[in-house]
């Protein structure tokens, strides 16, 4: 019987059981993606991470437990975080050697090509901002999330989700949104941000995907994508401290590096072992 290698890791957290949890999964080579999914239901995760070689490039894909997404930030720095720690054991899979350089590595993606290193920060992530474009509230949505339109100091739309700012960190921290309304917008999810309320961030946000089978997810580096350029402006400044209030927690530092931005976080690695295949 194969095996293959299996992490579960705590992602834009020193602490373990805060932040945002992921799988990875470390192939030698492709799998059929029914049996991705497969394990990502059964890994019942936000999101897992697959990533394997690829005719002589590395691949990382990554699953919910219902549907495959184009951008998981979370999601790749536990992957790096993971070939991080090996190599400093002298563990690294040997399949994975030729790909993990200068305690980084670069990964081909649903979004491109992504860059993840090692740094001052712990793991930095390379990846497009996604900018929202200024909306009209969508019928339902204020509804939805609990609140009211006069409450909504922005609303726009990015790549992948809504994005709405609230009056106050307040409102943010106590939202209670409809899962099932929420689900029924044609979009990702809704991040929902306001100005931050402590003096460890600028800004603090909450993410909601039910439509992608993720209620509230704890910490998302792909809706800083967004949240960077926006707040940029507000600002007036390149580098960014952003919180996410979810129960979990975690923290993202934020660079905007003209049409990229550089996340950055820490991990704990929570447990390790095998999957029988």
């Amino acid at each position: 019987m194969d095996c293959v290698q299996l992490f579960l890791v705590d992602a834009f957290t020193t602490s373990a059981f805060r932040g945002n949890p992921a799988a990875v999964c470390l192939l030698p080579e492709v799998r059929p993606t029914e049996w991705m999914q497969k394990v990502a239901a059964e890994m019942n995760q936000a999101e897992t991470a697959f990533l394997y070689p690829d005719d002589g490039s590395l691949r990382l894909r990554w699953l919910t437990p219902t549907v495959e997404v184009d951008l998981c930030g979370h999601a790749t720095l536990a992957t790096a975080h993971v070939l991080r720690e090996l190599d400093a054991q002298g563990q690294l899979p040997k399949f994975l050697e030729p790909y993990w350089r200068n305690a980084g590595l670069r990964v081909h993606s649903r979004s491109g090509v992504l860059a993840a290193e090692s740094s001052a920060y712990g793991i930095t992530l390379d990846f497009p901002v996604t900018p929202a474009k200024a909306i009209s509230v969508p019928d339902g949505l204020a509804n939805a999330l609990g609140v009211t339109e006069s409450q909504i100091r922005f609303c726009g739309q990015s790549a992948f989700d809504y994005l709405v700012e609230l009056d106050s960190a307040a409102r943010v921290r106590e939202l209670r949104p409809d899962m099932k309304m929420l689900a029924s917008f044609p979009v990702r999810g809704v991040i929902v941000t306001a100005t931050g309320d402590t003096s460890d961030h600028d800004f603090l946000s909450r993410f909601f995907a039910p439509a992608a089978g993720v209620h509230e997810d704890p910490v998302t580096g792909s809706a800083h994508c967004a949240l960077a350029p926006y707040w940029a402006i507000k600002f007036g400044r390149e580098t960014l401290f952003g919180f996410q209030a979810s129960s979990r927690g975690g923290h993202v530092r934020m660079e905007l590096r003209g049409e990229r931005v550089a996340l950055s976080g820490r991990a704990v690695t929570v447990s390790r072992g095998t999957l029988l295949v």
